[in-house]
């Protein structure tokens, strides 16, 4: 563990200790027949995260928790593997392959450095997983790297405009207004929290993306329904019908 970053040993520790948390959660998506995304369990037909056809896809989840996305995939017919930072997560994800009888690779690593050659891949994915917890400066080459030319990369995040809003105090809901700068955000550490997150500006995605050989596709500002509910604080259900808190960037590798 030495030779790891700062930023990754630090989150490494954050979510073995953090696993027990979301076991229930990631029960509940296992269970799940269509997917549902972000915190506020947007329907799939809603943002689009999932290729329409996975038969026989290679596909890669980065940042994968207790791996209910690559399970998703599997059962779509992808060949797919999951890498995470944590194995407390990925001892309950081993444990729900098991119960639900789907056999795929787990690994124990992080997203910025993957143990796959060039081109081994035409699908990748991340949901608040390396696209929040990994650094963008680091993955997103990575993630580069993985596909296939032609190949896609897909990954939900906090909205910047959220971020903006966000008070320091860590589980109060963002505010109507800028409390953050727009400039030199990129790595927030939250008060009390050992963890890392990156959050990059829209200018700085797409400048980053398209230098790393992504040509930018679609960004699906997320919106819930008048009806959804979600566990965590730090917005409410007002505000994310009123602005984004939630975004979904769609890339494809160029030929």
């Amino acid at each position: 563990m030495n030779d790891l970053s700062e930023h990754v040993r630090r989150n490494r520790t954050l979510w073995d200790d953090w696993a027990r948390k979301f076991v229930a959660a990631g029960e509940t998506a296992w269970a799940q027949d269509s997917p549902t995304w972000g915190i506020w369990g947007v329907a799939e037909s809603q943002v689009g995260m999932l290729p329409a056809d996975l038969a026989d896809a290679d596909a890669i989840e980065l940042g994968c928790g207790t791996a209910y996305v690559s399970a998703w995939l599997a059962r779509r017919g992808a060949r797919v593997v999951g890498i995470d930072n944590s194995e407390a997560q990925l001892a309950t994800a081993r444990r729900l392959q098991r119960q639900y009888g789907l056999d795929f690779p787990l690994v124990h690593g992080n997203a910025e450095a993957v143990a796959y050659p060039d081109a081994s891949f035409d699908f990748a994915i991340s949901e608040y997983g390396a696209c929040l917890w990994a650094d963008p400066q680091r993955w997103v080459p990575e993630a580069a790297r993985l596909p296939r030319p032609g190949g896609r990369l897909v990954f939900l995040v906090n909205s910047f405009l959220m971020m903006l809003c966000m008070p320091a105090e860590d589980g109060v809901a963002a505010t109507d207004r800028l409390l953050r700068p727009a400039f030199d955000l990129s790595r927030v550490e939250w008060p009390g929290d050992i963890g890392v997150e990156f959050h990059l500006s829209h200018g700085e995605w797409i400048r980053l993306l398209r230098r790393a050989g992504f040509e930018i596709e679609e960004l699906v500002e997320v919106r819930p329904e008048t009806t959804a509910t979600t566990g965590y604080p730090f917005v409410t259900l007002e505000w994310a019908r009123q602005w984004p808190c939630e975004e979904v960037w769609k890339v494809r590798r160029r030929a």
